[in-house]
């Protein structure tokens, strides 16, 4: 019997939670939730914030878990790419709860602005430079989005993408080298 790799783990269990198998859920949330939540910290910078959009991407993938097709991408980038659209749908909103939709637009230059802050068209062109970035990951092969996709989303060298995936160094640096240089050009059409 061969031991199943961690994204064939993955794929096992949300085909599980899309036939609503609410132990698959858990098991799902307990190997996973740790990195998601790291990524949601990341963009929110604020723990609440992080765990509120944490428990609504699991309602997302409770509900979307039907919707994955393995071959698109792996499951952690699909599950990455659900917290991130949540985490900025979460900033526009309290940015636009901020504002309190009801000024005219001639005073919004006029309210005062974190100096760090997104703006909210900047929050707009990040989710759809992020919506142009997974149909850029689409047109990969699945390997190479595969390295790709684990090299970011779990912050792993070239040496310990070659030792996880049990390939050749030469052949991942190769692989990246070349996805990276496709996805610049395909997003350089959608600019």
């Amino acid at each position: 019997m061969s031991a199943k790799t961690p994204d064939k783990e993955l794929m096992d269990l949300i085909d599980r939670v899309a036939a609503r198998d609410e132990v698959a859920l858990k098991l799902l949330y307990d190997q996973t939730a740790s990195r998601l939540y790291g990524l949601a910290l990341r963009i929110l910078g604020n723990k609440e914030w992080a765990e509120d959009v944490l428990q609504d991407s699991f309602l997302g993938i409770w509900r979307s878990a039907g919707a994955y097709r393995d071959s698109l991408s792996p499951p952690l980038a699909w599950m990455g790419m659900l917290v991130r659209s949540r985490a900025l749908d979460f900033l526009r909103r309290r940015r636009a709860e901020r504002l309190h939709l009801n000024l005219p637009i001639e005073d919004f230059d006029e309210l005062p602005q974190d100096k760090d802050a997104q703006g909210p068209m900047q929050l707009v062109e990040a989710s759809e430079q992020a919506v142009v970035l997974h149909q850029c990951l689409e047109k990969l092969e699945q390997p190479q989005r595969q390295v790709v996709s684990l090299a970011y989303l779990n912050d792993l060298s070239h040496s310990e993408l070659a030792s996880s995936l049990k390939l050749p160094l030469g052949t991942v640096k190769t692989w990246m080298r070349r996805s990276l240089e496709q996805l610049r050009k395909c997003m350089a059409r959608h600019v």
